[in-house]
């Protein structure tokens, strides 16, 4: 229920006959008109901001998992995280298009789930955050145990919890319904009289169970696991472990604080509304006035706020995260540079064929004259493939010598070659 009418969330008929109430407020009914404005700017301000949080809070999660650094805190506070996620991306939408019109017009499936979808995210959170309470004690009474956590019992352990929120709040679904009203359709909450009974108690049962008991159990276990972390020891691999632990302790104490602080005003409000049906439908020496409409607005404001507050706590408060999220920039705001020239120092390891220089005929005479000189106990048919290979470079791109110039030094090693087929004829001719 997103509506009220006027300044009284309660609506009852002249016979009596149904507990009818609507949750949330009706702001387009009130004398100030900007706030029609102003809610919803305000919803879309904090959607916007908590879904960039969220997501890359979820990403660093991913980029740790898929590093092998699966744990079953850093999962809990995954689905902590998609429970915001889903808050922003389903119930803040439809609200602040709800406050903005006169009447309701999303149609009776979005009456029939929005307020049931929105305590199921709740609840999911304030279970998730009691799972990770007994968690961070367990780790925390002995940090240096190596546990191997599956993702089967991971699996299995986020079945549970979201099955119990979406099982607690059933009543959200089952009671809402359209309603004629002053300026035409609202969502409103009606209960039959056969209900009466049951709504008596599960407005009282309702708030301990999804609220007080996970919080305060929350509480307890992180008070125990900061106990545990003031213990010193005398090792220094120890001291790190538990300085680590600290942190990690007060990073989700830090959530369970944000979640009870900024959930509590909804909670007053949600209880206030409640009561003030049952005392309607009891008669006037019970009744009870329903909460001041700004109330019931800065109330759910607050509770919407969380899904903002808790990603920012954990990506504040996290070494693990602040790192994380310092690659995912660099990944995200860093181009990649154009490969170097090679200089001097860094040579290309493939280099195009150049011309072989030219040499003086000193240099020649050398050259031709090296081969013939072969260390002792090598072939002499080594040498001139050693001679070939220095001297002309006539090799083909197999490596093997060309025929012609092995020819060409067998005959002067052999010294069988005539005058007339000599090819360097000035060597033979005496100098004056």
């Amino acid at each position: 229920m997103n509506k009220l009418s006027g300044n009284n969330s309660t609506v009852m008929n002249s016979s009596l006959t149904k507990w009818s109430f609507n949750d949330g407020g009706s702001f387009q009914h009130l004398d100030p008109s900007e706030l029609r404005v102003l809610v919803p700017a305000i919803l879309g301000f904090i959607c916007v901001l908590g879904l960039a949080c969220n997501f890359t809070g979820v990403a660093i999660l991913f980029s740790n998992a898929h590093r092998g650094k699966l744990s079953l805190i850093n999962s809990l506070i995954f689905n902590l995280m998609f429970a915001d996620g889903l808050v922003l991306l389903f119930t803040v939408p439809f609200r602040a298009v709800s406050y903005s019109r006169p009447s309701w017009s999303l149609g009776w499936v979005a009456c029939k789930t929005s307020d049931w979808f929105f305590h199921s995210c709740m609840a999911a959170k304030s279970f998730t955050v009691a799972v990770m309470a007994k968690a961070c004690y367990c780790y925390v009474s002995n940090p240096t145990k190596q546990v191997s956590i599956h993702l089967g019992s991971i699996l299995l352990v986020f079945l549970f919890i979201w099955l119990s929120a979406c099982t607690v709040p059933i009543p959200h679904w089952l009671f809402a319904t359209l309603q004629p009203g002053l300026h035409g359709l609202t969502c409103v909450l009606q209960v039959p009289p056969e209900a009466w009974g049951f709504m008596f108690v599960y407005i009282k049962a309702y708030p301990l169970g999804v609220y007080c008991a996970p919080l305060s159990f929350s509480l307890l276990y992180f008070w125990k696991a900061y106990s545990q972390c003031q213990r010193r020891s005398s090792k220094t691999q120890n001291l790190r472990t538990q300085i680590r632990s600290r942190k990690l302790t007060l990073m989700l104490f830090n959530l369970t604080i944000a979640t009870a602080v900024l959930w509590l005003p909804q909670w007053v409000v949600w209880v206030w509304e409640r009561l003030s049906a049952d005392g309607a439908t009891a008669g006037s020496q019970n009744f009870i006035s329903p909460p001041p409409l700004l109330i019931a607005l800065s109330a759910q404001l607050l509770s919407f706020s969380l899904s903002l507050v808790n990603p920012l706590i954990v990506l504040c408060l996290s070494e693990e995260f602040r790192e994380g999220y310092r690659g995912l920039w660099r990944r995200l705001t860093l181009r990649k540079h154009p490969p170097s020239k090679p200089g001097p120092h860094k040579p290309t390891s493939l280099q195009s064929p150049r011309p072989r220089p030219e040499t003086s005929g000193q240099e020649r005479d050398e050259r031709r004259v090296g081969p013939m000189i072969t260390k002792p106990g090598t072939s002499r048919d080594a040498a001139p493939e050693q001679g070939a290979v220095r001297a002309g470079g006539d090799v083909d791109k197999d490596g093997l010598v060309l025929p012609d110039v092995e020819q060409f030094w067998h005959e002067r090693e052999s010294g069988s070659h005539l005058d007339e087929n000599d090819p360097v004829p000035w060597e033979h001719q005496d100098h004056c």
